[in-house]
């Protein structure tokens, strides 16, 4: 493997963060010789970011401990126009206080990935919108627009995908890119920011931010990029069959986040290990060699590594033994989900299908159907024959909850309330 200057650099191409520079030998040598500022964007779409950012995190969380200073940037600005990259069609737009709110839980995760404060290597959090909310329309055009080429911006792959599936592009979000531009830009001039990062789709973004602050302060930034991370069977990180892998515990407990990683495919195993966690390379060589059981005990592992960077030792110690009575006791699990159900509610009845639906074993009542039917759904670990089955409180078992199953690998708890 080729040998760089720089701690960073060597760091990210042998764990396989690194997928496109704009000029990585002088980005190199520059990370080599003093403390460089960069910075990854995050807009605020939701009230968790999920599984699909978290190699973004941890990149910078390893740029930050090669000696270098992180930035943080919240996209209160450009959420309210939607990025257009990697996607088929327009985003929801969000008004000012879901945009707030959503902020607000997304930012404490950073706080466990990432030492924040006023040290030179320290991480900062910004938010675009206290330089783009006061933007006027006509000077940012004549100040700014006119660096930009529409031919070029054409043949970015985040516009050209849409216009070759004839999605539509609005003229919104057409200017996501010029006001990612902006933010490199203007983070540059107040921060003294030289790189941005990102995933591979937001290659295009980066690159008109650093052809920018070329045309415009004649200075030279830099741009990375990431690989766009599958599962080996092609799956997009981040969603699981019950949904988006969110980072908040409160939007998914740490035992189905340990879970969702417990069950990472066998070839994605030393990948994972080099992205998601900071065990020595040779460690990771050992355990993605291992086969069969051997296997099975190294993603167990995996799991509680990436948990306890995310959710802390004592959580990812208790969705272990969690899961080992479950699996291997068949017992019934503290940590396991659980769905408070009124006692009226119960002694009525409530079909197995539904309820598979509200414990969040299944998307809608159709896939509900679908799992039972198929012999995947399990009441108290005895197999299900019958989708309509009424649940009732008769079904509560000796540890006072009904214990549902969706394969051998899914759980939740019923409480009744």
């Amino acid at each position: 493997m080729t040998s760089h200057r720089s701690n960073f650099i060597q760091r990210i191409t042998e764990r396989g963060y690194m997928h496109q520079c704009t000029d990585l030998e002088a980005l190199d040598a520059l990370s080599a010789d003093g403390v460089v500022t960069a910075y990854i964007g995050f807009d605020c779409t939701a009230p968790s970011l999920h599984a699909g950012s978290l190699v973004s995190i941890m990149l910078l969380r390893l740029f930050q401990q090669c000696g270098h200073k992180p930035i943080v940037l919240m996209g209160g600005g450009t959420t309210k126009v939607g990025d257009p990259s990697g996607k088929d069609e327009s985003r929801q737009l969000l008004d000012d206080a879901a945009i707030a709110a959503n902020m607000d839980g997304i930012k404490d995760v950073f706080s466990k990935f990432l030492t924040f404060g006023d040290g030179p290597t320290d991480a900062v959090m910004v938010n675009n919108d206290d330089w783009l909310k006061d933007l006027q329309y006509i000077p940012f055009l004549r100040d700014y627009g006119r660096h930009f080429s529409i031919n070029r911006m054409l043949g970015f792959d985040s516009v050209k995908l849409r216009l070759e599936r004839e999605h539509n592009l609005s003229f919104l979000e057409f200017n996501y890119m010029i006001l990612q531009a902006y933010d490199f830009l203007e983070l540059s001039r107040r921060s003294d920011c030289v790189l941005q990062m990102g995933g591979s789709d937001q290659w295009g973004n980066i690159v008109n931010g650093v052809d920018l602050a070329r045309r415009m302060d004649q200075r030279e930034l830099f741009g990375l990029t990431t690989p766009l991370l599958t599962t080996s069977s092609g799956a997009k990180m981040g969603k699981s069959a019950a949904g988006a892998v969110w980072l908040n515990a409160d939007m998914l407990s740490p035992y189905d986040y340990w879970q969702y990683w417990r069950n990472t495919e066998d070839a994605d195993v030393g990948r994972f290990f080099r992205l998601f966690t900071e065990l020595p390379l040779d460690e990771i060589a050992k355990l993605e060699a291992l086969e069969g059981a051997d296997l099975n005990e190294a993603k167990k592992r995996l799991a509680s590594e990436i948990t306890t960077l995310c959710h802390g030792q004592a959580a990812a110690t208790e969705a272990a033994e969690t899961a080992r009575r479950t699996f291997e006791e068949g017992g019934s699990g503290d940590a396991l989900p659980r769905l408070d159900i009124p006692k009226s509610d119960l002694q009525s009845g409530i079909p197995a299908y539904e309820l598979f639906k509200r414990a969040g074993l299944a998307d809608s009542n159709g896939a509900a159907r679908k799992l039972i039917k198929g012999g995947g759904g399990r009441l108290n670990d005895v197999a299900l024959t019958d989708e309509t089955r009424t649940i009732t409180s008769a079904d509560v078992n000796e540890d006072g909850v009904i214990k549902l199953s969706a394969g051998k690998k899914r759980h939740a708890l019923v409480v009744p309330a």
